[in-house]
């Protein structure tokens, strides 16, 4: 029987996962992953969130799995593909306007779409652009929502910028924290994985029960 070769270990990567993603790709997957879910509607369904925290555990040596990564390479790979991603997803909302949607079928990118809008139109530019980075499928399609509606360019690059930051480099280094303080901390890396998984939802769920509520209460 042969190995496998590291061309089809690639190709049998697992998307949906985040260590299977990195055992394939490494510093430069994270990159391109970031960039892909923050810049173009495929990406959507792309595990950002617990990409970049299981990249910064496994930044430290305390992680004892196989696979090691170098903070430094990974920040960097973090920010530019976060910081791009959004960019690039922003230019072509501007010039494909809302095609870009309409031409999807899913349900779950129509309604990460709605939140975005909801999002812009409740706490204004600055604030929703910030805060669509920490809900999932939201820091998605905020970004082309943002030129299709006319969002002035500095505006949403200064604050995409602010939020892309705070986000990318805020869960690398907290998965390197966390790694770097608790021996032995891949026994635990898939609960830790799922804990911020959920975290993540936690946002988009209390919208979600907002506007319920607020629909409630217009009918009564």
């Amino acid at each position: 029987m042969t190995a496998a070769s590291p061309l089809s270990s690639q190709l049998a990567v697992n998307v949906l996962d985040a260590h299977s993603l990195l055992a394939a790709f490494g510093v430069l997957g994270v990159g391109v992953v970031l960039f892909a879910e923050t810049g173009l509607l495929i990406g959507f369904f792309l595990p950002g969130d617990s990409l970049l925290f299981t990249a910064g555990l496994l930044c430290t040596s305390a992680s004892g799995s196989g696979l090691h990564l170098s903070l430094a390479p990974l920040l960097t790979a973090a920010a530019v593909g976060a910081l791009a991603g959004s960019q690039c997803g922003f230019l072509l909302g501007r010039k494909a306007g809302g095609a870009l949607l309409a031409r999807s079928s899913s349900t779950r990118l129509h309604e990460g779409a709605k939140r975005a809008e909801e999002l812009l139109e409740r706490y204004g530019f600055a604030k929703a652009i910030v805060l669509a980075r920490f809900v999932p499928v939201v820091r998605t399609v905020l970004n082309p929502m943002a030129g299709a509606l006319g969002v002035p360019v500095r505006t949403f690059t200064v604050w995409q910028v602010v939020g892309g930051l705070v986000w990318s480099l805020g869960l690398t280094l907290a998965g390197y924290a966390l790694g770097s303080s608790i021996p032995n901390v891949d026994k635990y890396l898939l609960p830790l994985v799922a804990l911020i998984v959920v975290v993540s939802l936690i946002p988009l769920a209390a919208e979600v029960l907002r506007s319920r509520r607020a629909a409630k209460e217009a009918r009564g």
